[in-house]
């Protein structure tokens, strides 16, 4: 038979083994949460491409357009989708003319609405209801003043590259309207504008799904190129007596 002393010993010892256990799981439980958050951090503070600090909802501008061209509303960006790519058939496949498709559309849009208004009393509804689209002189001079700016900075870099200051904007402009020219022959321009539209319209979509790959690719990429950039500039660019004086100014 055990005292009361020793029952009461082995008591405590039990209590203080449970308490150590329990101390022992919530410090590793806090460590797990550490961890965890210390983990969140370094996710947060993963370099973005292009040096990006915010989500590419926020960069694309947040609005509707986004929401779009993100494919918030599937069925909605869906239906944008199907429609361009109907009318690119219409006149890529089909080879309907521009005009004459408007022509049509118009036609059909104003007979429907023309017979809606003068059937709607005899069928009991509402005839349509057309808003006033009136465009107010000041969104016209806001958009005169964002073309003037855009067309004054194209002409400026026009002249900059004609002016045969900088050796280095002129035959980077000089391959990228090669490219162009390139791409140009390959594809109708209407076939070309749809290319860059569905590129613009899923691309975006594809790349916050994959946001993550994306970047550690693009990294690698950017990277790279700057790596051969160095070389051609080594090799290539820094021979040119033009470049070279520059670079010592």
């Amino acid at each position: 038979m055990m005292s009361e002393s020793e029952e009461h010993g082995s008591l405590l010892e039990k209590i203080n083994d449970k308490i150590h256990d329990f101390k022992k799981d919530s410090s590793s439980s806090s460590d797990s949460d550490d961890d965890k958050k210390k983990s969140h951090k370094s996710k947060n503070k993963k370099k973005k491409l292009f040096g990006r600090m915010h989500p590419l909802h926020h960069v694309l501008g947040g609005g509707k357009a986004a929401d779009l061209v993100l494919w918030r509303d599937k069925h909605t960006s869906g239906s944008i989708l199907a429609g361009v790519t109907v009318v690119w058939l219409l006149f890529e496949g089909i080879g309907y003319h521009l005009l004459t498709f408007l022509c049509h559309s118009l036609i059909v849009f104003l007979t429907v609405c023309f017979v809606w208004s003068n059937a709607a009393s005899f069928i009991n509804r509402s005839p349509p209801q057309f808003p006033d689209v009136i465009l107010s002189e000041t969104q016209c001079l806001r958009l005169a003043h964002v073309l003037r700016k855009e067309i004054n900075e194209a002409f400026l870099t026009l002249q900059s590259v004609a002016s045969g200051k900088d050796l280095k904007t002129y035959l980077k402009s000089i391959g990228v309207l090669w490219f162009i020219s390139i791409i140009g022959s390959c594809f109708s321009f209407l076939t070309l504008s749809y290319t860059i539209f569905l590129m613009a319209y899923t691309l975006p979509m594809l790349y916050e799904k994959y946001e993550d790959e994306v970047d550690v690719v693009g990294e690698k990429a950017l990277i790279e190129i700057k790596k051969q950039y160095a070389v051609l500039d080594e090799k290539v660019l820094s021979k040119i007596p033009m470049l070279s004086d520059k670079k010592q100014h």
